[in-house]
């Protein structure tokens, strides 16, 4: 178990906007949370991201899961195409939260950048500069910075560092069709091949129900958790039934 929460509420000065919120996330896991705008899903990030503190109820992390083991690729930072970088200095850049005081990137962080360019199929765009990519292009530069994030914690005597942990928010908005279902099979690749585990924030149901193992919806103040498989059944009963 990566991440549990039970019977958690989180909010802002005392008003509250999630409440009585109790899910899982185990290692491997492709977690989907969707709802509607004002439904609490960029609060509920900020609790996983452990920017915000519960309001009541517990939110627990295991050992492997700390902040250095996250990486996270927020709204904001697939909408800026502008980037005046080339694409392996964004990717190397998250990286630079386990550096320290050091002023050079390791041999190793070198390394694991390659390693996820390789993973995102986007080697052969190492020289090029980010904002002469294509809106799915970059969205996988972004991605490959996430999962450096997430290899920032590691033993420094074994060189082990711990299976990624993905929170993605919204990254195939702004894609065209069939640039986003290039993305989503890309991620669920990632997922399998490598057992990092995803946590995609998205209004896309479809994706929900088609790519993830687990969805977590928040809805007007009512929840469901379970496997995708139930989730895409109660969807279909209820437009049968409407």
């Amino acid at each position: 178990m990566l991440i549990t929460c039970q019977n958690v509420s989180f909010g802002y000065d005392g008003h509250c906007v999630i409440s009585g919120l109790s899910f899982s996330v185990h290692r491997g896991d492709y977690l989907c949370i969707i709802g509607g705008n004002g439904s609490g899903k960029t609060t509920l990030i900020k609790g996983l991201l452990q920017l915000l503190r519960p309001m009541q109820g517990s939110i627990t992390f295991s050992g492997e899961t700390g902040k250095n083991a996250i990486g996270y690729l927020s709204q904001q930072s697939a909408a800026k195409r502008d980037f005046p970088a080339g694409v392996s200095e964004i990717v190397l850049s998250g990286m630079v939260g386990g550096m320290g005081l050091r002023p050079f990137y390791s041999r190793r962080e070198k390394a694991v950048a390659e390693e996820n360019m390789k993973r995102l199929e986007i080697a052969d765009l190492a020289n090029r500069c980010f904002r002469e990519l294509s809106g799915g292009q970059q969205r996988r530069v972004l991605i490959a910075r996430a999962l450096c994030a997430a290899s920032r914690s590691f033993d420094e005597a074994s060189g082990a560092a711990p299976r990624a942990l993905l929170v993605l928010d919204e990254p195939a908005s702004g894609l065209d069709p069939a640039v986003r279902s290039e993305l989503y099979e890309l991620l669920t690749t990632l997922n399998k091949t490598s057992e990092t585990t995803i946590i995609m924030v998205t209004h896309d149901m479809d994706a929900a129900s088609s790519y993830a193992n687990r969805v977590l919806s928040l809805e007007n103040g009512s929840y469901f958790f379970g496997d995708a498989s139930e989730y895409k059944a109660r969807s279909e009963s209820s437009l049968t039934a409407g």
